[in-house]
């Protein structure tokens, strides 16, 4: 039996937890790889979406950050400044996540998709909007 006061080891195990949680979560400035996952096209065809997701690509069951290039699909130009609005869903369950992920343009054009959790296995849509609701895209990821 433990000699611990009983909050030092509640602390502890807590501690643990997070820490283990963490483990397979990526950081922000992941390395993402120079090849896309997927190419996309808006919905209007305005935009063309390169995806590439990290700490794996293809990504795997946990917490994923993925990264979306948005460019004029005419003048091959950034897209910056856009206030994107993504939503992880599960369509054969119909159900999303209880996590929001966050986005941040970390260089014209060039957003990151941070704490994306996809906790089941199976197929999952990266529900990706911006700016006027009509512009955009669905990554489809399949997951083990």
């Amino acid at each position: 039996m433990s000699n611990a006061p009983p909050t030092r080891t509640f602390v502890a195990a807590v501690a643990l937890m997070m820490s283990a949680c963490a483990g397979g979560a990526p950081a922000s400035g992941d390395t993402y790889p120079s090849q896309s996952l997927l190419e996309l096209m808006s919905d209007s065809g305005r935009q063309r979406v390169a995806v590439r997701t990290a700490p794996d690509q293809p990504p795997t069951r946990g917490v994923v950050s993925m990264q979306l290039t948005i460019v004029n699909a005419e003048t091959d130009a950034p897209e910056g400044g856009l206030d994107l609005k993504v939503v992880p869903w599960m369509p054969a369950m119909g159900h999303g996540t209880s996590v929001k992920p966050t986005v941040v343009e970390t260089q014209t054009g060039v957003y990151e998709l941070e704490n994306l959790v996809l906790f089941m296995p199976g197929t999952w849509q990266i529900l990706t909007h911006w700016s006027d609701p009509s512009e955009h895209v669905t990554p489809t990821l399949s997951i083990r």
